[in-house]
């Protein structure tokens, strides 16, 4: 997307690409928390995540999680709200409020290394995880997708564009 500037790619290294569309969903539940929620699973550990398909369930606090589904998912929302109608819950549509920044390619953790704080070493934060951080001064949610090393940034709107240049300016500095 022109927006982003992207996608962009530094060949052999490093590739940022807009995840669009992309529905985003958040849902904060009273315990008791059920294993699966309008037949999607629900991680129940901190910083962990669910996927079934193209949908992703993120792990952010005790009683929240962000659902993310790769194009429109037109009936999530609905599913959602009637599977928590009788629970202390509140079902939200955040689709508008980030942008979605996959990062993949041999240098993706390095890359993210140069503004997180986080030890992303695969011994430490892996596929299937997930964590509220800084990268680069700026709140993101990092979504570990695979081992490969593949990432999705989840970026407020405002600073999106902002977060891509800074990435795009790190990646240009290297050599090859």
């Amino acid at each position: 997307m022109a927006e982003l500037g992207l996608p962009w790619a530094k060949p052999g290294q490093v590739e940022l690409t807009e995840l669009l569309p992309a529905r985003q969903i958040g849902l904060r539940l009273r315990p008791p928390h059920p294993a699966y929620l309008a037949g999607l699973p629900l991680p129940l550990e901190r910083n962990r995540v669910a996927a079934m398909g193209p949908t992703r369930m993120l792990w952010l606090g005790p009683d929240e999680w962000l659902v993310v589904v790769e194009g429109a998912a037109s009936d999530l929302l609905p599913r959602l709200k009637r599977a928590v109608e009788r629970r202390r819950a509140a079902v939200t549509d955040l689709s508008s409020s980030r942008a979605i920044v996959q990062i993949a390619g041999p240098r993706a953790r390095a890359l993210l290394e140069t503004g997180c704080g986080l030890d992303l070493h695969p011994r430490v934060f892996r596929a299937g995880q997930c964590a509220q951080t800084l990268l680069h001064r700026v709140p993101v949610i990092l979504d570990q997708l695979s081992d490969a090393p593949s990432y999705r940034v989840l970026v407020r709107r405002s600073y999106a564009r902002w977060l891509c240049a800074v990435l795009i300016d790190a990646a240009q500095g290297w050599e090859g």
